[in-house]
């Protein structure tokens, strides 16, 4: 059976323009991925990893190139409709959180639900849902300064679930957090691919990258490698452990 494509891009520059100067970060760039497949990304600074994952997230445009996301044409959308298909395709974790201060971790999880046309009848019910999906039952009250920098990662995977979007794209998740809460967070990301779920993930360490099934290499704004990570099982059953231990 084939698998569908969730993403397509084909020949994407990004060129930012500063005084009459001109900058290209990305250069025909082109990657396919798969519906439920396991993506890291991985680059040195200054690489355009930061300008790619804008563009996969719908948070900016290529200058040109096209894009088609779970089935749909998207590099010509106005704001209005990369707004919608944010909210419902792409689940987003940051490295910073970014999550509303002195508000509960209940109140945090809802807030995509509050930019929906209409609010689902059952948004309580979901959001109750993805806080135990993440284990954090007994801390939905709590506002992120009484959370640890790992609890508050996970209201953030909690909230990037609520829609239940197809893809869910993560920058430097562990970049905040020591090494028992960041393999924490990465025995989450591998049981949500492994219930299908498309996961990309933004990563300069390499011992993230080696969790997902491809490993794409982005140098000088280019695509210079694209590899399968021939210890992809190995490689989360090691997280797992970690994160037990």
């Amino acid at each position: 059976m084939t698998i569908p494509k969730i993403i397509e891009i084909d020949s994407i520059n990004k060129t930012y323009k500063n005084e009459g100067l001109e900058t290209n970060v990305l250069k025909r760039v082109s990657i396919s991925i798969n519906e439920g497949d396991y993506i890291s990304i991985v680059g040195p600074s200054g690489s355009g990893k930061s300008t790619l994952m804008t563009i996969l997230g719908c948070l900016g445009q290529a200058t040109s190139g096209s894009y088609i996301l779970d089935g749909e044409e998207v590099s010509q959308l106005n704001d209005r409709q990369l707004s919608q298909i944010r909210n419902e395709k792409i689940g987003f974790v940051f490295q910073a959180f970014h999550l509303l201060p002195g508000v509960s971790a209940f109140d945090n999880v809802m807030v995509p639900l509050v930019y929906c046309d209409k609010t689902p009848l059952d948004a309580e019910e979901r959001v109750k849902k993805a806080l135990i999906r993440v284990g954090l039952e007994h801390r939905m009250d709590h506002t992120p300064g009484q959370l640890s920098g790992g609890e508050q990662q996970r209201v953030t995977i909690a909230r990037s679930l609520i829609n239940d979007p197809k893809i869910i794209l993560a920058d430097e998740p562990t970049g905040n957090l020591d090494s028992k809460n960041g393999a924490e967070i990465m025995s989450t990301f591998d049981h949500l691919n492994a219930e299908g779920r498309t996961i990309i993930i933004i990563t300069h360490d390499p011992a993230v990258s080696k969790h997902a099934r491809r490993i794409l290499t982005l140098r000088d704004g280019q695509i210079v490698s694209d590899i399968i990570n021939e210890n992809f099982k190995e490689s989360q059953a090691s997280f797992t452990r970690t994160a037990i231990e």
